[in-house]
Order: C-alpha cells, then structure tokens, then sequence
C-alpha cells in the first residue's frame, strides 16, 4: 500500500499506518499518533472514562475534523 497524500503529491512512498477513521493509507511523514479516551459502559451510551488511553493513527484530515469538534 501507498501512501494517499504523497500519491497525491506525485510521490511514490510506502504506507506504514492506515487512517482510523478513513482507512487511508500514510507514510511517517503523514501519520499522526495519538492518545485517545476510551470509555465503557453499558447500551445505549458509554458511561464510565477509562483512565488510560489508546494510540490511534490518524491522517491530517480526520485529525483536523476531529479536533474541531
């Protein structure tokens, strides 16, 4: 797999993580790691915030869409 945004670019770079939310492809340069909250619970919504976090990898689009929230 390559990278979504690189291709984009008209460069040709390897994928080593893949979107989260979207499913694209990213190269080191485009992945974003970070530490999100988990939370559990029971239907229909989750109650309870789990004192750690999880890594997720992120693309800089669904990164920016979700710190706007």
């Amino acid at each position: 797999m390559k990278c979504y945004i690189c291709a984009e670019e008209g460069k040709d770079t390897d994928a080593v993580a893949i979107c989260i939310v979207c499913g694209m492809g990213l190269c080191m340069k485009h992945a974003i790691r970070e530490e999100q909250d988990v939370w559990e619970g029971g239907y229909p919504f989750p109650s309870t915030k789990v004192s750690k976090t999880l890594p997720r990898i992120l693309c800089p689009y669904c990164h920016d869409a979700i710190k706007r929230r």
